[in-house]
């Protein structure tokens, strides 16, 4: 293992723990980066790991103590959130270094336990905000430099995700452009404003967010499991600029140099076309390789959370219940 030296040039050994749909994905492009060697994947699912390990050509465990027994370096966490905090402890018990996917954990207190123990064991802690890699977000980022922000708009829509059962769309959806709002002001979310309700699911489908940054930045978020087909759009104004760009095609458009006539100039910006699971997946090996501050800190997780959680808390209560309160009282 590699927490009290770092591993340089040296192969490393790396393990997936939970291979649903997302943890399919760490695994496959783990199996696929140059200097590391997959370990092993951990799902007590044993027909589904099965299935990823002769996929991949690698162990699988139903467990995660033989996969630590193994000997790994490294841990990709994509576990249902609930388990975020438990899997997170062991590894960094044993001194093995974690990516946890967001959110970092169910509650702003189990997630600050991860970032205390992996700090006291010398180990690198990121976390799992894939968007932040999107090429078209990277795109914007730059072309934010320098630049007097005014507002921010996002919309992230789609249809109801079969897999999901255990959080609404705030936390499913939400969380990452609440991260995308204070990684792109470089401001802390301070007021958070927040509509939502749930039409087909157990917890909320639709949710509207307006939020400001302690740069005085407005910014809201359109979110629902309700739209057949999948937008992800972000809109920025700043004094000179207009930004406009779309996560899934991968275009972003620049609109400046406004005149009072009302012209202005218009250009396409240069985007990449990495892939931005491999992205983050190297960036975070390369935190463990080097000791170097991760791509996403634990500190930005919990930021995230922490709104999305204030979201939640301070969402009006629905009509319904606010009359039938109105009606007792009159009684």
């Amino acid at each position: 293992m590699v927490s009290a030296n770092r591993a340089g040039d040296k192969t490393l050994r790396l393990g997936v723990v939970g291979v649903g749909v997302m943890g399919c994905n760490h695994a496959r492009v783990l199996a696929e980066l140059p200097g590391i060697t997959l370990a092993g994947i951990v799902d007590p699912d044993s027909k589904q790991a099965e299935f990823v390990g002769r996929t991949l050509g690698c162990a699988t465990y139903p467990e995660l103590a033989p996969l630590l027994d193994a000997g790994v370096d490294a841990v990709s966490i994509a576990a249902p959130t609930h388990l975020h905090r438990e899997i997170a402890l062991a590894c960094v018990e044993r001194g093995v270094h974690v990516l946890v996917e967001k959110p970092i954990a169910p509650t702003v207190e189990e997630g600050r336990d991860i970032i205390i123990a992996a700090r006291q064991a010398g180990v690198t802690l990121m976390i799992g905000y894939v968007e932040r890699f999107n090429p078209a977000v990277q795109a914007i980022k730059d072309a934010l430099r320098d630049e007097d922000i005014l507002s921010i708009g996002i919309t992230r829509v789609g249809p109801f995700p079969p897999r999901m059962s255990n959080v609404g769309v705030v936390i499913d959806l939400a969380v990452h452009d609440i991260d995308l709002i204070s990684w792109f002001t470089g401001s802390e979310i301070i007021d958070v404003q927040p509509q939502m309700t749930s039409v087909k699911a157990e917890r909320e489908d639709i949710a509207l967010l307006q939020f400001r940054t302690a740069s005085g930045v407005l910014a809201h978020i359109n979110t629902n499991w309700l739209t057949p087909f999948k937008a992800r759009t972000v809109h920025v104004a700043t004094r000179r600029k207009y930004i406009a760009g779309d996560l899934l095609t991968r275009q972003v458009t620049e609109c400046f140099g406004f005149q009072p006539d009302g012209s202005y100039s218009m250009r396409h910006l240069s985007v990449g076309h990495s892939e931005p699971l491999r992205a983050e997946l190297t960036a975070f090996v390369n935190a463990v390789r080097t000791g170097s501050r991760p791509a996403v800190t634990g500190e930005e997780g919990i930021a995230s959370l922490e709104i999305a959680i204030r979201c939640l808390d301070e969402r009006p209560q629905p009509i319904i219940e606010a009359s039938a309160r109105t009606r007792r009282r009159a009684v």
